[in-house]
Formats: C-alpha cells, sequence, structure tokens
C-alpha cells in the first residue's frame, strides 16, 4: 500500500478533483487541533460500542484512551467513531433482532471511513458477534478488544454472578422459598460492577470464541473489566491494530475453515452458550465458511467439557482468569486442534502453545485426561420435530431427562405462556414437555431468550427443578435446564413445531440425536393444510423491522440477512 493510499487520503469523498477531495479533508482535520505531522500517519480506528443503555461498556472511556495510547506508541493516530451498542437487556423485543443492524453499521463505517486498521471494542452478549461479521465483510485489518467479564459481588454467605445466580433466585422466589424482600436485595447485588456477565454466558462465550478464532490478543478473553490488565490489553490491542497497518493481516486470513472449527472445539470444551452456535455460524458464512450441525455433533463426540464454571459448574469469570483462561483449555485440546491458524499478532496457534504455559488451576480447568465431561457441551438434536436440527446444551441440563418421551403441553406464544404457565387449572405434569411456538426468528418476538420457559409455579412449589422444554427460541448463556432450543424451522414460517397440538407425544433421545413428534404422517398433513401464519407480512411494516421480516434467514443459517452473505462473482 502507497502512502497515498493511506491516512486521510485512504477512501476519499469524490468531488471530481482528488487533489481537491485531500486538501478540503485536511482542512477540516485540522480544524479539530491535529497537527500537519499527526495527520500524515496512518490511522487507526476506535469502533467504541460506548452507550448509557449499556451497563456492560461503561468502563469503556477509559478503555479507549489506553487504545489510543498503543495506537500512539506504535507511530499510528487514533481515531474513534461510534456505533450502535447493544445492551442485551435493554433492548425490545430482543437483542438479537438488532445484530445484524450494528454489523452493518460496524462495516459500513470502517469501509467509508479513513482508516488503516480498526479495534473493535464490544463486550455485551451481541456486540462482539456482530463486528466479527461486520469485521468479516470489511476485511480491514482488525483487533477485537472485549469489555471483559464483571467481578462477582455477595450476599450473605453466597457469590454472586449475573446472571446464572439471578435465574437462580428468581427460580427459588418463583417457589416461594425467598422472600420478596430477600429478592429485592438480591436484586441489587448480582450485578455491581462494569463488565459482561460474571459467568459463562454468551458474552464470555463469544470472547473465548474471539480468541481462539485469532482475533483477539491472546490471553485477552477472559481478564475482568475493573482488572489494570484490561487497560492494558487494551494498549497492546492498540498496538497491535498500528503494526498490522505495516504488514496487514485481514480477518478473511485469520477466520478460517480450520480456525472456525477450532472454535467449535473450544465453545463445546467451555460447555458454552448455545448463542453462539448461530453466532459463530454467522460470522463463518460471512466469509463463506459453512458451519453444519452435523459436524458439531461430530466435534462434540469427541471433546470433553473441561471448564468449571457457571452455570455448568461452580466458578465465576474471575476464576478462570486467574486458572489460566483460554490458554490453558488450548493447551489441553491442542492434539484436536489445527495449530497453523493465524492471529492477529502474525503468529500461530502452534507458535503461541509452544511457550510457557504458566500455572493452571485444575480445579477450575480440568486436564484432558481427567474431564469434567467425556463429550462437549452441546448436541444437535434431528427428527420430524427438527428437520433442520436443534440445539440442547447437555452440560447444563439433568441427565436423567435425556432418554424420554412426553405429553406435550403447547404454548402458541409468549404471551400465551405469560398468560396461563401459573394458572393453578392448567393441565401439566412433572413429567410433560413444555413447548413454545412461535418465538423464532421470524416470529413478531425475534427469537428472545424465552426458550428457558419457567417451571409452572404449582409445579416448581413442589421442588421440581427442571423438565424438558421445546421451542424455536433462544436460552441465555446463564441458564441450566433439559432445554432444546433453536427448532428449524420455526413456528412462524410454518416448520412442524407448528404443528404440535396439546397431548402429542414426543421423544427425545440425546443418545441417538432425535426429537420425534409422534403424529400420523397424515394428521400432520391435514394440520398442516389448515395452518396460518400470525406474522404480520413484511409488505405491513417499515424501516428495519421490513428488512429484518424480508430477509433473516433461520437459526441453523445464523439468523443473518441473506443479502449479507459474500457475492458469488461466477454468477
Amino acid at each position: 500500500m502507497s502512502d497515498t493510499d493511506q491516512g486521510l487520503a485512504r477512501g476519499l469523498t469524490n468531488y471530481g478533483d482528488r487533489d481537491f477531495s485531500v486538501y478540503l479533508r485536511n482542512s477540516f482535520a485540522a480544524s479539530m487541533g491535529y497537527s500537519r505531522e499527526m495527520l500524515k500517519r496512518p490511522i487507526v480506528g476506535i469502533a467504541n460500542s460506548f452507550s448509557g443503555f449499556n451497563n456492560c461498556h461503561r468502563h469503556f472511556p477509559e478503555l479507549v484512551e489506553a487504545v489510543k495510547r498503543g495506537v500512539l506508541m506504535e507511530g499510528g493516530l487514533p481515531i474513534e467513531f461510534p456505533t450502535i451498542s447493544l445492551g442485551e437487556v435493554f433492548l425490545s423485543p430482543t437483542s438479537l433482532k438488532f445484530r445484524n443492524l450494528m454489523s452493518m453499521d460496524t462495516e459500513e463505517m470502517v469501509r467509508a471511513q479513513p482508516m488503516d486498521a480498526v479495534v473493535l471494542m464490544g463486550g455485551c452478549d451481541k456486540t462482539v458477534p456482530a463486528q466479527l461479521m461486520g469485521a468479516a465483510s470489511a476485511d480491514l485489518p482488525a483487533v477485537q478488544l472485549v469489555a471483559g467479564p464483571m467481578m462477582t459481588s455477595r450476599y450473605q454467605t453466597e457469590r454472586l454472578g449475573a446472571c446464572t445466580d439471578c435465574r437462580r433466585f428468581w427460580s427459588k422466589y418463583r417457589a416461594k422459598e425467598v422472600t420478596t424482600e430477600q429478592i429485592n436485595d438480591i436484586e441489587g447485588r448480582l450485578a455491581t460492577t462494569a463488565g459482561t456477565c460474571a459467568v459463562m454466558g454468551t458474552a464470555s462465550t463469544m470472547a473465548c470464541i474471539a480468541e481462539t478464532l485469532g482475533m483477539s490478543l491472546p490471553g485477552t478473553a477472559a481478564i475482568p473489566a475493573v482488572h489494570a490488565d484490561r487497560l492494558r490489553a487494551g494498549e497492546e490491542s492498540g498496538r497491535a491494530a498500528a503494526r498490522m497497518v505495516r504488514t496487514p493481516i485481514r480477518p478473511s486470513q485469520v477466520i478460517t475453515a480450520k480456525s472456525v472449527e477450532n472454535a467449535m472445539r473450544v465453545l463445546l470444551a467451555l460447555g458454552g452458550s448455545t448463542n453462539a452456535i448461530i453466532h459463530l455460524t454467522a460470522v463463518a458464512r460471512r466469509l463463506g465458511i459453512p458451519v453444519s450441525l452435523e459436524k458439531l455433533n461430530a466435534l462434540s463426540d469427541t471433546t470433553p467439557v473441561l471448564v468449571n464454571l457457571k452455570p455448568v459448574g461452580t466458578n465465576y469469570m474471575e476464576d478462570f482468569f486467574f486458572a489460566g483462561g483460554v490458554g490453558a483449555v488450548l493447551r489441553e485440546l491442542k492434539p484436536l486442534l489445527h495449530l497453523d491458524t493465524l492471529d492477529v499478532t502474525g503468529g500461530t496457534l502452534g507458535d503461541r502453545l509452544e511457550q510457557d504455559a504458566g500455572w493452571v488451576d485444575h480445579r477450575v480447568i480440568a486436564k484432558a485426561a481427567e474431564p469434567l465431561e467425556p463429550e462437549g457441551g452441546l448436541v444437535a438434536l434431528f427428527g420430524n420435530l427438527a428437520p433442520r436440527g436443534a440445539i440442547l446444551k447437555r452440560s447444563a441440563a439433568d441427565p436423567k431427562l435425556f432418554e424420554k418421551e412426553g405429553r406435550a403441553v403447547v404454548f402458541t406464544s409468549l404471551e400465551d405462556l405469560a398468560a396461563r404457565v401459573d394458572d393453578p387449572d392448567l393441565d401439566i405434569t412433572a413429567d410433560d414437555f413444555m413447548v413454545l411456538q412461535n418465538a423464532g426468528p421470524r416470529s413478531a418476538s425475534g427469537m428472545p431468550e424465552a426458550g428457558y420457559l419457567p417451571i409452572p409455579r404449582k409445579i416448581a412449589e413442589t421442588g421440581v427443578k427442571d423438565m424438558v422444554r421445546i421451542s424455536d427460541a433462544r436460552m441465555s448463556g446463564t441458564a441450566f435446564g433439559t432445554i432444546v432450543l433453536h427448532v428449524s424451522p420455526e413456528a412462524s414460517v410454518g416448520g412442524p413445531l407448528a404443528l404440535v397440538r396439546d397431548g402429542d407425544r414426543i421423544r427425545i433421545s440425546v443418545k441417538d440425536r432425535r426429537i420425534e413428534l409422534l403424529v400420523d404422517a397424515a394428521e400432520l398433513e391435514c394440520r398442516r393444510a389448515a395452518w396460518v401464519t400470525t406474522n404480520v407480512p413484511a409488505a405491513e411494516r417499515r424501516g428495519y423491522d421490513r428488512l429484518y421480516a424480508e430477509q433473516v434467514t433461520q437459526a441453523d443459517e445464523g439468523c443473518d440477512f441473506g443479502f449479507l452473505q459474500p457475492v458469488n462473482e461466477d454468477t
């Protein structure tokens, strides 16, 4: 790349006179107080997703200054710019609906503005996948810098960490094991620092995946948000991005079929979030890399669960950091990994794993020879109820429910669920299968984290902690239960889930990777002929809601927009 293609001379606004474009751009940049010498430097953009509606990112003003230091140290000019921010619990109907919008914002601003490399600052559940998707499509040298997890808090003698403990205590409250006064006290203690959830939820899982892919600096995924090392990681991320201006390393060189497979291995070993399957699929497909659920099962059969963290285990992300983090997991998985993959430093995974591992706490990160579980944390199920697959997080479920047949109790929407789940007259027992319809990506709800159906109060009060629950929705990575998710195709587009009725029998077999609706095929065809969608037609919508309704794909395709996939130049 020539000097004229770098810095402010990159991607000039078109006035039909190149020299005038440079002259005008320099004059406006000078109004911001930059010296002529500084304006000659290559530019490292800093995509800052800070927002007052995103508690996970509230430390970003300090972190961005650390990134700027690193860029300046390597002779670059750091220029911060804002993008959409997705605060998980502050968005309606669900943050997933806006992930693709954030990815478009990231891609277009990286592409349109004059920068030679970019540092992507995200953390909360959908922000990291959105930034990775956008970076993959823009294919400019990029480094992912994550927010880092919260530190834990305390309630009496217990450690607390959002959000597994949020759900645990809420279940206790519903079962009348915790009083209103206690739940109000707990509410103020669950999330007490900046950063993402303190457990292996979606945010932490995606941070670990970003590091495994090679898009984040080695050793940075698990650093707590409020730890001084997080600022040092910011500084070094700025330096790495500036170095990539001199020796470009593009996302398409880092995110490859091999690094995606490595990321799937790590996801399984973490017992990580089911959401990560959707996000990793979306990121990979931006570069034309397929991710199949059949492949997930093949990897799951040979990948042990190694990480003792909630919701699968008992520890928290700060424990994972001090225990050795992603590097320790990678070393245990080394024989199963592709070691020739590249990261943003220019090194290979093999090079990294040759370095001194340091101390590892095997109470938190188990040895591969002595795993917590011999098979991976996630498994895909197929059958006439889910022809294109469904996901079960078996590491966070009750094995006693893995081979089971039950009667369906159907809720036709989230509104129906809310209205009837605690009705004392609801015809349901602990042996039944709760089925939620119309909560997938094209439904009015936009595929929220509603797959964690609450156990009906009258059953919860008897001490029941888990039941089989089936839906086309998602589940928070912080949740626990025998929950079948992402049923594809979804109910709102006429998938088999839409045909389930109260009283139908359903059989689940984790061993056989099957989920079957035990209803005669002729009867199902009759039901299909009578089925009518409840979705509002896309033509009757406007704005982004219309675009989403027209373009969003099914869960097995990553819930991305079809038009954001790579264009086949041969067609």
